[in-house]
């Protein structure tokens, strides 16, 4: 049977503290301390751990799909079931009494009318998105740019059109200040790249957190960085010249991309020390689950439900999708307010990593002292032991074992195969796949 090696050299990220090496080291003595009380476990837990420890495992993570689907329901099917105008702002060349009050009847808290005395400014606020639309009744002209937002340039004219024609006014001229490409006919591209960054940069990040703990925060920084500027590289090669859906501005979306993905790296890094292995939850609440529908890449904030149109203004997808408007059609917010809330997200992450590596740390010295130990680790630890058990059965029954060291060794025995080694090959053995292991007692020949 195989033994565990300790004469592996050491790898890992942790400085070398062998007090050994030094005559003082060699001269103290390590006092012996008492070992740590038996951790004292409830009735379901005493319970779980007599199934299987693949089940054991399977179990513990089913919380994942419940995750997905309460999120699902609760963020996206409730965001996007039924998108109803609010508040949507017009700037109103002059002033029209009679429609603004015409649209307050029909259609009540759907519009807001802004008066401008310049129909200019007014344009460069359709362009900027502050505005849905501009309106001029002296020309009976409406002013819209689908480039920053498709929905709403082609729902709010045709809806106050309505409006309008029924008030006896002739159907308006509609101006295209910003259309869109051929290669994105629905404005959606930038919600999808910025989809494709999120999840790029909040799943480096988790892995980290799940699978690096012990790493130094400089490490875990320069795997950020390096994965953010890969997956930067990547996806936008495949969105611009693989797929073509961006023509050009290959460099800029590069570099916002690259800073995005690593303020959403620090940011799940820093999450990561406490909450351990279930930091793939609050990561995608934050964003994806919330971040996709207050976004406005699908519809705008004016048409989204709450919480998702406050929320508009502090997820990181409202500002990269800004951000990728602003760069490839030039339109939406300049770029201040996407590097505000990236610089946030950054910062955010540096505290919460300065923090809890020390609140992980003391969490993790604490359980060591204690003996205690989650339902997690137990089970893998069993699952472990189950299939070292699972690994020397199977080679006895090809006529192998394993020795100390590790190597193995063929048993010359011409009745060596054991009857559990045939079967289908998809229901495992004639005794199935989780028999207990052979009689380790069994003589061999060459042992």
């Amino acid at each position: 049977m195989s033994t565990p090696r300790n004469d592996r050299p050491r790898n890992n990220d942790l400085p070398d503290r062998a007090a050994a090496a030094t005559g003082a080291g060699r001269a103290r003595r390590t006092p012996r301390t008492a070992p740590p009380p038996k951790q004292q476990l409830g009735r379901y837990r005493r319970w779980y751990a007599t199934l299987h420890p693949s089940l054991q495992l399977i179990g513990l993570q089913l919380w994942m799909p419940l995750f997905f689907i309460v999120g699902f329901c609760l963020c996206y099917v409730f965001a996007f079931h039924a998108p109803h105008p609010h508040d949507v702002p017009v700037a109103l060349i002059g002033s029209d009494p009679t429609l603004v009050a015409a649209v307050q009847q029909a259609l009540p808290g759907e519009f807001v009318f802004h008066s401008y005395d310049s129909l200019v400014a007014a344009k460069r606020d359709v362009l900027a998105g502050s505005m849905a639309v501009a309106y001029d009744p002296s020309t009976n002209e409406f002013w819209k740019a689908s480039a920053h937002q498709f929905q709403v340039a082609s729902l709010v004219p045709a809806t106050l059109t309505a409006v309008l024609t029924g008030l006896g006014v002739a159907t308006p001229k509609v101006t295209e200040l910003a259309p869109l490409p051929a290669w994105d006919e629905y404005g959606t591209v930038p919600m999808y790249v910025m989809l494709a960054w999120c999840i790029g940069g909040y799943m480096v990040a988790m892995f980290i957190g799940i699978m690096g703990g012990p790493l130094r925060h400089r490490t875990r920084m320069a795997v950020i960085v390096t994965g953010g500027l890969v997956i930067s590289l990547i996806t936008n090669t495949l969105a611009g010249p693989v797929v073509g859906a961006i023509h050009g501005h290959f460099v800029p979306l590069v570099l916002i991309a690259w800073g995005w993905i690593v303020a959403i790296g620090l940011a799940v890094n820093g999450l990561s020390y406490f909450v351990g292995r279930f930091i793939a939850a609050p990561a995608m609440i934050c964003f994806v689950f919330l971040s996709m529908p207050s976004s406005g890449g699908a519809y705008p904030k004016w048409f989204m439900p709450e919480p998702f149109a406050w929320l508009n203004n502090v997820v990181v997808g409202s500002s990269m999708v800004d951000m990728i408007k602003h760069q490839v059609y030039g339109v939406g917010p300049g770029p201040a307010r996407g590097l505000v809330t990236m610089a946030c997200y950054a910062l955010a992450g540096l505290v919460l990593m300065y923090f809890g590596k020390k609140w992980w740390e003391r969490r993790r010295i604490r359980a060591i002292v204690t003996g205690r130990t989650t339902m997690f680790q137990d089970a893998n630890t069993a699952n472990r032991e189950f299939l070292g058990r699972e690994r020397d059965a199977e080679l006895e029954r090809h006529g192998l074992t394993s020795t100390a060291t590790g190597t193995l060794q063929v048993v010359p025995d011409d009745g060596w195969e054991d009857e559990r080694a045939a079967g289908d090959v998809f229901t495992g053995g004639r005794d199935g796949l989780e028999n207990e292991p052979v009689n380790p007692h069994r003589q061999q020949s060459g042992r």
